[in-house]
């Protein structure tokens, strides 16, 4: 069992390698829920290692999105804290100077292997139908040897020497314990020849340098992970409390998330990065719901805030299964969480999307325009297509749309003029004083409500689905609205 009472210092460390993925998320909120439950420090580190990967205004994104999200770091590359930097670029000596503690201890060693010689082996172990592995060439030469090399400036790495006999014993807080034939893991770099490390030697001095209590990564990091318990140990340090989550699979449930999966969701309107969700108008109370139980033990459709996450979360609780991306259920989430925002809070979120859209937007009418709206509403931007005839100063109906069911244009336009009628005879058109007429009309006419009414619909909205009619007109307004319903007259009289 966890101890909650102590302060955890956790953190989430993504790679700026591209866009910030629903992964990074949920490890970033797991984290955050660990170092807010217990009062202690959620930090962000940037691996940034990788420099032929690094993708320009990655690691910005990251941030934008974390604090999107409402994940608000302690500590972090752009803010610092005391244990900085938070660049692993930044951190080289740090590195170097490790690797050279292991060497001296006999637990590393230089590796002066070229690039060419490796190929080679790696073709003759595959010809042989073997696993890749290196073959200890270098791991044979006499420290004194390795040593002279490496003063007269020969080209090298650093491997990390793993003990040849024996098993490895790893404790996970959700696996248990898992267990390795040594002979069975590799001598892995630990530092590149440019003095850059390797995660299994970065991450591991890291966690041990900013006091990280619990490693929370993603499943991906299992097979490695006797590696880096090696690495700790040999260091002779405490080894964290280690959490490898569930792995995230193809809405399928077949299979890990491929790019082919990402694109195929954008066409959807769904995406699996961070950027593309707010664009798409998803709420981060709504994605974080969603991303939160995609992996730990409480009923799937618990509506909860961050804060609820908070009092509720427990490791104990998170599950090591595999998990299914289900866009259904973030629509779920995001419309249940859209729909307990404050009228003003609404209002604020769905303005950009209108103006984004190309509407003039006054906020007096679209605080009017919320409480309609609200119930209907999956992502922000379906605001545009349900409600921008608001905004616009003529609409553009479908013709055939004006025609009721069961009539002609002729009927239609007939009733159109009734309407026009009773209407513009009125003090105003406040969905209090205009429904009772149209509705005694519609009774008195022998009509059905969806005939008499379908026909307003479209000719003041311009569309066959649309938010309450009257309180609709009502926003629109008497002249708008009328001169709408009359230019529908006109259309219908001349089909």
């Amino acid at each position: 069992m966890t101890d909650y009472n102590n302060p955890a210092r956790v953190r989430v460390a993504p790679s700026p390698t591209g866009h910030m993925h629903l992964a990074t998320a949920r490890t970033a909120l797991y984290d955050y829920l660990l170092a807010k439950k217990t009062g202690g420090k959620f930090i962000l580190r940037v691996e940034d290692t990788d420099i032929k990967r690094t993708v320009p205004g990655s690691e910005q994104e990251i941030m934008d999105g974390l604090r999107w999200l409402g994940l608000d770091y302690d500590e972090g590359p752009d803010i610092g804290g005391p244990f900085g930097p938070y660049r692993q670029t930044e951190r080289r000596d740090i590195y170097q100077q490790h690797a050279k503690i292991l060497v001296d201890k006999g637990r590393a060693y230089p590796c002066f292997c070229t690039p060419d010689r490796l190929e080679k082996m790696r073709q003759e172990q595959q010809n042989r139908k073997e696993t890749y592995h290196y073959d200890g060439t270098c791991r044979r030469l006499s420290p004194d040897e390795a040593a002279r090399r490496v003063a007269n400036g020969e080209k090298h790495v650093i491997r990390f020497k793993m003990p040849q006999e024996g098993s490895t014993t790893a404790h996970d807080l959700l696996r248990g314990d898992i267990v390795i034939e040594n002979k069975n893991i590799d001598d892995y770099v630990i530092l590149k020849s440019d003095g850059l490390p390797t995660y299994h030697l970065a991450a591991m001095v890291d966690d041990h340098l900013m006091q990280i209590t619990h490693v929370l990564r993603g499943s991906e990091w299992l097979s490695t992970f006797p590696l880096h318990v090696n690495v700790v140990r040999a260091f002779g340090w405490d080894e964290p409390e280690w959490v490898h989550l569930s792995l995230f699979l193809k809405p399928s449930g077949k299979g890990k998330l491929s790019k082919r999966d990402s694109e195929i969701a954008i066409k959807d309107g769904y995406s699996v990065f961070i950027k593309d969700m707010r664009d798409l108008g998803f709420i981060p109370e709504g994605v974080l719901n969603w991303i939160a139980l995609m992996g730990w033990g409480v009923p799937e459709d618990d509506v909860m805030s961050l804060e609820e996450m908070i009092k509720r979360f427990s490791i104990d609780n998170l599950t090591a299964s595999p998990a299914a991306i289900n866009f259904a259920k973030l629509d779920h989430f995001n419309g249940t969480h859209i729909r307990l925002l404050p009228d003003p809070e609404l209002a604020a979120r769905i303005k950009p999307f209108f103006i984004k859209a190309g509407y003039s937007v006054k906020d007096d009418m679209l605080i009017k325009i919320v409480p309609l709206i609200r119930e209907r509403l999956i992502t922000l931007d379906d605001c545009v297509s349900f409600a921008g005839f608001f905004f616009e100063d003529v609409v553009e109906p479908n013709p055939d749309d004006l025609i009721a069911k069961g009539l002609d244009a002729k009927q239609s336009a007939a009733i159109a003029r009734k309407a026009y009628e009773i209407l513009s005879a009125l003090p105003d058109l406040t969905h209090q004083v205009a429904e009772p007429p149209m509705r005694a009309y519609v009774e008195q006419s022998g009509l059905s409500a969806n005939q008499v009414f379908g026909i307003l619909r479209v000719a003041t909205t311009g569309q066959k689905v649309s938010p309450p009619l009257f309180e609709s007109m009502e926003i629109i307004g008497k002249e708008k609205s009328l001169e709408r319903l009359k230019k529908a007259i006109e259309m219908l009289e001349k089909m």
